[in-house]
């Protein structure tokens, strides 16, 4: 190419980003959770007791946090009121990763540039197949490759490593789910995908309704722990007290990860406390 040759546009971080939700339960328990969120979502089966997540918007494009807080904040919000972990995958032009969350545990997650450069700290990895029960030998050899210089190995094939060792857990990603597509492709490869869910907010009332519903069905009754009892009430109240400053650290700094991750906390707690006052009340 001369130099007078005009520069090729390269995309912006924002429009090559995408992301995935992988969450160790079944797309029927996941489904009830996620449209707490309050973000249109596509959820399909992804494996033996494995669902994902597909984003349909793009929060990160709209002058908001860069994806990996926004689904930072998604992961945390959704592993807190669950018994299960989700683990976030993320990238944009310029570089990859993942999260883990589960429960009130801190999150754990790695990170390599677009070229495959590992920028995260290696322990890491090892906390990841603690919690997600892969084998502490063989498997952690795996995902310590992940973390070593490879110039012949880039950011996508790294997160694809990362998938190949989860199959020993179970996780099977759908075809056309392809880790490094933007979100526009990795929405329309999941809608043509069969079992496919739209997930979305139903409404304030409606969604609370469907959740106390579901405690008949022990859906909320997995959130909630020996319900009825002290420990199921200071459950609640820890959430809402955890919740309320991420609300507000979010909204000051108009990030919607934080606002996310506080506002569900707030929704679980203030659920909970609504299902023991209707067990109260018999």
């Amino acid at each position: 190419m001369s130099s007078l040759d005009p520069p090729v546009p390269q995309p912006s971080p924002a429009r090559a980003a995408g992301a995935l939700l992988l969450c160790r339960a079944e797309p029927e328990a996941v489904e009830a959770v996620a449209r707490l969120l309050r973000e249109r979502m596509l959820l399909v089966p992804a494996g033996r007791e494995w669902s994902v997540l597909v984003p349909e918007g793009k929060p990160w494009s709209q002058g908001g946090e860069p994806v990996d807080r926004v689904l930072a904040g998604w992961a945390g919000a959704l592993a807190v009121g669950a018994p299960w972990p989700v683990l976030a995958l993320w990238w944009d032009a310029d570089h990859s990763g993942c999260t883990l969350a589960t429960g009130f545990r801190r999150a754990v997650g790695y990170e390599w540039l677009a070229n495959g450069t590992p920028v995260g700290v290696g322990e890491a990895m090892h906390t990841l197949a603690g919690r997600l029960g892969l084998d502490p030998v063989l498997d952690v050899q795996a995902l310590d490759r992940l973390t070593q210089d490879d110039p012949e190995t880039g950011a996508r094939a790294r997160l694809r490593g990362l998938l190949a060792v989860l199959t020993r857990v179970g996780v099977a990603l759908p075809a056309g789910l392809d880790p490094g597509d933007p979100a526009d492709r990795l929405s329309e490869a999941a809608r043509a995908l069969p079992g496919v869910r739209t997930v979305e907010w139903p409404g304030r009332g409606h969604a609370v309704r469907a959740e106390i519903d579901a405690v008949g069905h022990s859906r909320v009754g997995a959130w909630l722990p020996g319900a009825g009892t002290p420990q199921a009430r200071g459950l609640a109240l820890a959430q809402m007290a955890a919740g309320l400053p991420l609300l507000v650290r979010g909204l000051r700094r108009r990030g919607d990860g934080w606002s996310t991750a506080g506002l569900l906390l707030v929704a679980h707690g203030a659920l909970g406390l609504a299902y023991e006052r209707v067990k109260a009340r018999g």
